[in-house]
């Protein structure tokens, strides 16, 4: 019977579907994002957290039981190093898919997953949003400062020819 086998098997047999979720788990702490099919990454997504949650805190169990399911060293270390102190107080959610669009050849659909700390453009975007809120009648304010900041670009230049 089939009663609660309700994840994706991917079309691969057991062994070649653990060794290739341990590779792109490898490869996403070790690169911090990879571009795959959606079908993959949320089986990733699966496979990938609860490694990644055992990355927060460094011991010994938690090292060896992440070594037996990735079998990669510089992976484990980067994620005990770098990933797990980053990690530390996010209670989950370590990545995020973001679909690209569909392949040419088979139209399968594709996408990003990434590990949430890591996206810079995404950490940039969020600090400018705190900043304020910028609006069209901000334009005049723009006008002036760059014309306050000419004569002191000027200045140096004028001494120097002194």
């Amino acid at each position: 019977m089939r009663h609660n086998k309700k994840f994706n098997h991917l079309g691969r047999t057991h062994s070649h579907r653990s060794a290739m979720l341990s590779n792109m788990t490898a490869s996403l702490i070790l690169h911090k994002r990879i571009f795959t099919t959606l079908a993959k990454a949320k089986a990733l997504r699966i496979y990938a957290e609860p490694l990644l949650n055992r990355g927060k805190e460094y011991n010994m169990q938690n090292w060896r039981l992440v070594f037996s399911h990735l079998n990669n060293k510089e992976a484990v270390k980067e994620l005990f190093k770098e990933v797990g102190p980053k990690i530390a107080n996010r209670p989950g959610g370590y990545t995020r898919i973001l679909k690209t669009g569909n392949r040419l050849g088979d139209n399968a659909k594709m996408c990003f997953i990434e590990l949430v700390d890591y996206n810079e453009a995404m950490l940039k975007d969020s600090a400018a949003a705190g900043k304020g809120k910028k609006t069209r009648r901000s334009r005049g304010k723009k006008a002036e400062a760059p014309a306050a900041e000419a004569p002191a670009v000027e200045a140096p230049a004028t001494e120097a020819a002194e």
